[in-house]
């Protein structure tokens, strides 16, 4: 198994400059990692830099706290796959899971996967916040609405991955 075709080399500081940026995508290409995730306002740059690699280019939305609107959501995709994007990693709306409106949550994914047109959805759930049974509804939400692939957190809450959570997931 190629493990660097499982690697999405990430770079969500927003103190990220433009120089970290380019070295991100530099060690992505060296190591022909999966991708290389960032900012919104580095897709463009980063669709250029890796132009004629095989490296995708990512980027968030609704990051890093999952609380913006969904038709906010789709507008920053749709906007994102207009500069280039190849996948989208968004963020699920944390409150509306810890109120277990699960309907709530599909839907908003699933309006997500339709501005995607047809790129890698993977959706983050911020299992920090979570309790086992709201992470299983999540992840059960995110597969109906036809997410691709569903992420344990944004690195940007109380905590991160647990082994507990991934296998949970």
């Amino acid at each position: 198994m190629e493990y660097n075709k499982l690697i999405d080399h990430t770079l969500l500081k927003p103190d990220a400059s433009l120089a970290a940026v380019a070295k991100l995508c530099d060690e992505a290409s060296e190591h022909d990692f999966m991708s290389v995730c960032v900012n919104p306002c580095f897709v463009p740059v980063v669709k250029k830099l890796l132009e004629g690699s095989l490296v995708k280019v990512c980027t968030v939305i609704g990051f890093p706290l999952g609380a913006t609107l969904p038709d906010v959501k789709v507008f920053e995709t749709k906007r994102a796959v207009e500069l280039g994007a190849d996948e989208i990693d968004m963020v699920i709306n944390v409150s509306m899971a810890k109120a277990h409106d699960y309907e709530f949550i599909a839907n908003e994914i699933n309006m997500v996967k339709v501005a995607c047109q047809g790129r890698l959805l993977k959706v983050i759930l911020e299992t920090c916040l979570l309790t086992n049974e709201e992470i299983v509804a999540c992840c059960r939400a995110a597969v109906k609405a036809g997410a691709d692939y569903v992420k344990t957190s944004t690195g940007f809450s109380s905590g991160g991955a647990t082994v507990e959570h991934v296998k949970l997931m």
